[in-house]
């Protein structure tokens, strides 16, 4: 070809400098531009001096002989896409037994290294047409064991192909020479130990490893503990596949835990893999106070190291202590945003028992006291808002002045905009249609009087009477004793206590509203012609023609194990004022029901009002 070219040149068709690119394309067959792609050389021209030139989405196009020299990267007939377009059956044959020779070629085709996503995308999908995860895997297996390739920790790192050919032993034990840093090491050393069949001296490689790992985690004890910990296990785990024996004097997770100020914190900086295995050690290394320790960091930690917290504590047969713990935090609000969102992110049937009106009124708490963390979150406020039916859920339970009561927190909580607080207002008036007075601002009869029954209103002052006369004496206490212990800032004890006064002194403030407002009566001498406070209602559920009875009373005698609704529940709202023969429609649980009433007669009080 050279001398035809050398025709064209003397004719003026060619300059003379183009002349050796052009042989090397011809020669090869193949070539590669950076917009077109790979293409195959078909025909020459002399004439007109162009190429016609097959592209993968250009074919027989014609080019220009000085372009092509110039734009055109030859590419020899042994590289990966030449094979691809002239053997891709013996290549595809290749892929089947040959995986190393196959790898080989894309390597060397690339310069002598490729990452992952390189060869993937030399081979998928003409040659490996299929699987190609479980293709790799194969193929990455013969890799590792084969002297003349280098396979690194990490996917976005190339592999290597070398003449000369290394022992895996060689290999992995330079990478973890090289490697900088305790982390390093610890993810250098697990590679050994993927491999520590491949090893040909493997209690030299073991006690190496051993002997850097357990200088450097000495040294990271106390300003990385958390890198120290995994590397300790990393160490452990190369001893046992070894088999050397403990060194004395080393570090132990026993060592780092006793160090930990904040375990909780400790375990957050661990990687997911090795939290379980980090509680299992602490557990083991403190079995007298690991559980107290560990239900004091869920309070500090994020939502998912909750979860796994809490489920440590399931799996080794702690529940009913971690609901008590919850229940302690909801109660005296003190319980974290994170902890809360872990809890109604959670919300199956195990706390069932704990998810309640309380805790809503904690997450207004948490988030309040949000606002003034330099570090705050809106985790949980936006899981509230979006979640549709987590608020519905927690209030179901609650009667109607605990609603109205959340209502108000609501309406005048700060850490809502006005939108979302909207949209959450709007739910609640879905499912209790009579807040829509309380939140649009018009008066009712029901926020100046509560109706209650005599025997409620006793039970009532005698909380009352129990709150100012023993439990806030009490709380006052403990907060002098708490506070004699120092260091306010630190003193869990100090804080639990203010917040068990905050508590008690809101309840203290609610009984006092609820009890100005309170109307004792007998339901002595009620109308029984509609239904209302002080009757029995007997009604047919018209869908299971099932006879039910309501007995309706004070807003403080709700007993649904004995049917009584209080007079201003749901059921009893959409009973009152209706004849015998009315048909009438309300939701328990977001349900509809409909009854017919068939019956209304007075309530009967057991016990003769007080004079």
């Amino acid at each position: 070809m050279r001398e035809e070219f050398e025709k064209m040149a003397a004719a003026g068709k060619l300059e003379r400098h183009l002349i050796p690119a052009l042989v090397q394309l011809t020669d090869t067959g193949f070539c590669l531009h950076r917009s077109w792609g790979f293409g195959r050389i078909k025909t020459l021209d002399p004439v007109f001096a162009r190429f016609t030139i097959d592209f993968d989405n250009k074919p027989d196009h014609s080019m220009d002989l000085a372009f092509a020299a110039e734009s055109l990267k030859p590419i020899p007939k042994d590289h990966i896409l030449a094979r691809k377009a002239s053997e891709l059956e013996n290549l595809r044959k290749m892929a089947a037994t040959q995986h190393l020779e196959l790898v080989k070629l894309v390597l060397t085709s690339l310069d002598g290294k490729a990452t992952v996503e390189q060869i993937q995308k030399a081979l998928v999908p003409e040659i490996v047409t299929s699987d190609w995860p479980k293709w790799w895997e194969t193929a990455r297996r013969e890799l590792k064991k084969d002297g003349h390739f280098h396979v690194p920790l990490k996917k976005s790192e190339p592999i290597i192909y070398e003449d000369e050919e290394i022992s895996p032993q060689q290999r992995l034990m330079t990478a973890f020479r090289t490697a900088k840093g305790l982390k390093a090491h610890s993810s250098t050393a697990l590679e050994v130990i993927k491999n520590v069949d491949d090893l040909t001296d493997p209690a030299a490689a073991g006690a190496e490893i051993v002997a850097l790992l357990n200088t450097e985690i000495a040294s990271h004890l106390r300003t990385q503990p958390a890198v120290a910990l995994e590397a300790i296990f990393v160490r452990d785990d190369v001893r046992a596949a070894i088999g050397l024996q403990p060194a004395a004097e080393e570090s132990t997770p026993q060592t780092v835990w006793t160090q930990a100020s904040e375990p909780g914190l400790l375990l957050e900086q661990l990687p997911n893999a090795r939290r379980r295995r980090a509680l299992e050690s602490f557990k083991t290394n403190f079995p007298d106070r690991w559980l107290d320790v560990l239900q004091l960091a869920l309070n500090t930690v994020s939502a998912r190291t909750c979860g796994e917290l809490a489920g440590f504590l399931i799996q080794n047969n702690h529940l009913e202590e971690l609901k008590e713990t919850l229940a302690r935090l909801i109660s005296q609000h003190s319980a974290s945003s994170e902890l809360l969102l872990w809890l109604a992110k959670e919300r199956n049937d195990s706390f069932a028992d704990i998810l309640g009106p309380e805790v809503f009124r904690a997450m207004l708490t948490a988030l309040e006291r949000d606002q003034f963390n330099e570090r705050r979150s809106n985790r949980l406020r936006d899981f509230i808002v979006d979640d549709p039916s987590l608020l519905l859920e927690l209030i179901s339970s609650a009667d109607f002045e605990v609603i109205k009561d959340l209502t108000r927190a609501l309406q005048l909580s700060p850490s809502f905009d006005d939108m979302d607080k909207r949209s959450l207002l709007a739910r609640i008036v879905k499912s209790y249609p009579t807040m829509q007075s309380l939140i649009s601002g018009e008066p009712t009869r029901q926020e100046s009087t509560l109706v209650v029954s005599w025997e409620s209103l006793e039970r009532r002052k005698h909380e009352y009477h129990e709150l100012v006369q023993k439990k806030i004496p009490a709380n006052s206490r403990e907060i002098a004793i708490a506070r004699s212990y120092g260091d306010l800032s630190e003193n869990h004890e100090y804080k639990a206590a203010k917040e068990m006064q905050k508590l008690l002194l809101r309840r203290k403030a609610d009984l006092e509203a609820e009890l100005v407002r309170a109307r004792g009566t007998d339901f002595a001498g009620v109308r029984t012609d509609v239904a209302g406070a002080g009757t029995v209602v007997y009604a047919t559920d018209l869908a299971t023609n099932q006879s039910e009875r309501f007995t309706i009373l004070g807003a403080w005698d709700s007993d649904p194990e004995r049917n009584i609704v209080s007079y201003l529940s749901p059921v009893a709202q959409a009973l009152i004022g209706h004849k015998v023969g009315d048909e009438v429609e309300f939701e328990v649980h977001q349900v509809a029901h409909r009854h017919r009433l068939d019956a209304i007669e007075p309530y009967k009080t057991e016990e003769p009002s007080p004079a």
